[in-house]
């Protein structure tokens, strides 16, 4: 089964921590694709090594110019798609994931390698006040385009994706908006989405724990998102709703 599955790293100026998630990776997957999204601070040459190091275990591209977060993972999928894996886990490049917890996802996958596999997380006292609060105002807004109350954690990048099901939903956000995004269209298309607890860690800068948000700016593509989201969700839903009546 591992053999038709890789993982997934997208990587933006994270070069304390890059290669250590890599590593760990490898310890339990046999491919790795890595996406660095234009990185200026090292970790571009880091890559290449790991590349060099791992010629038939990693697999790298290049953005000449940062793009985004979404925008790295939708390359490392159509990638992935490419290479006819059928399903990646996608974790975080600044090492605040549990990789411990992986086992975990390759048994989802091993038991419906068709649903997306989300991350729950289980915070340590370290998640700052800002991110805990926008949490739960994302959650509100997410509860109300996919038309319920029990909404999965829309914003924790350790997931399970079904390769051929995400890329066929198309073209998405390339910032940070493609977490919440993606689960949502994945949930209209009737892809199950199922939650996997799992222990997440905000390190210190010194320690390679840097948030890429962009307060202002990803704020305002947050806010567009879901106010597109919400006007197309009604119709969305009908579709849904139609769709399991005929099955």
């Amino acid at each position: 089964m591992n053999g038709k599955i890789c993982g997934l790293v997208p990587v933006y100026n994270n070069h304390l921590t890059i290669a250590n998630v890599v590593h760990a990776l490898l310890e339990q997957l046999d491919f790795v694709i890595v996406v660095d999204d234009g990185s200026n601070d090292g970790t571009e040459k880091i890559v290449k090594s790991l590349k060099e190091k791992f010629p038939d275990k990693v697999e790298v591209l290049h953005h000449a110019e940062n793009k985004g977060k979404g925008a790295a993972v939708q390359s490392g999928l159509h990638r992935a798609n490419d290479m006819a894996f059928s399903n990646v886990i996608q974790v975080d490049a600044d090492g605040q994931h549990n990789l411990d917890d992986l086992p975990k996802f390759l048994q989802g996958i091993e038991d419906n390698p068709r649903a997306l596999f989300l991350g729950a997380p289980i915070f340590d006292g370290d998640i700052p006040a800002i991110r805990k609060h926008g949490r739960k105002l994302t959650q509100a807004m997410i509860a109300m385009e996919m038309g319920t109350w029990d909404v999965p954690d829309a914003m924790c990048g350790f997931r399970a994706y079904p390769v051929a099901e995400i890329c066929e939903l198309g073209c998405m956000d390339p910032r940070m908006s493609f977490d919440p995004e993606v689960m949502i269209r994945a949930h209209w298309a009737g892809i199950l989405l199922q939650r996997i607890p799992t222990r997440v860690r905000y390190l210190a800068a010194e320690d390679g724990g840097i948030s890429h948000f962009r307060m202002v700016n990803d704020n305002v593509r947050h806010t567009w998102i879901h106010i597109r989201l919400l006007l197309q969700a009604p119709f969305r839903l009908l579709l849904k709703a139609i769709r399991k009546s005929h099955e």
